[in-house]
């Protein structure tokens, strides 16, 4: 069982030790180790306040980057500029299909010229292979 205790954000002898030995290896190191001891404390208010950004952006651009898009987006308050993000946002999914359809198209042709190649290879090492007349087994190469 590993004593997190021992590892908490404060100036404990690990910490102090940790903080030491980062600043000998790699000096940014050492300086992560001392924004731990000294703000460690504050990294779960910290975290709260990052995810709640994260959801907030979430929810007003649909995820932006994500795989899953949401169609739902947060309204401005104005009904001419909602329409036209909704239109737009629309027109972006459709483009956004199309070149996923186009880049699977793409990926599965390249397959099938890789596995064209690799046929014609294989074809002519076997022509090559069982052209050549074997050598004999009771002569010996030096």
């Amino acid at each position: 069982m590993v004593n997190s205790y021992a590892m908490r954000p404060t100036w404990t002898p690990l910490t102090i030790a940790l903080m030491v030995l980062g600043f000998i290896v790699f000096w940014p190191l050492g300086l992560v180790m001392l924004a731990y001891i000294l703000w460690g404390q504050r990294v779960p208010e910290i975290r709260r306040h990052f995810e709640g950004m994260k959801s907030e952006w979430h929810g007003a651009w649909g995820g932006c980057g994500s795989s899953r898009r949401s169609t739902s987006y947060a309204r401005s308050g104005n009904a001419a500029f909602d329409d036209y993000r909704e239109r737009e946002m629309r027109r972006l999914d459709e483009e956004r299909r199309k070149l996923d359809e186009e880049r699977q198209e793409f990926e599965a042709f390249v397959q099938n010229l890789r596995r064209a190649r690799d046929q014609e290879e294989f074809d002519r090492f076997m022509r090559d292979r069982n052209g050549k007349p074997r050598p004999n087994s009771d002569t010996i190469d030096l």
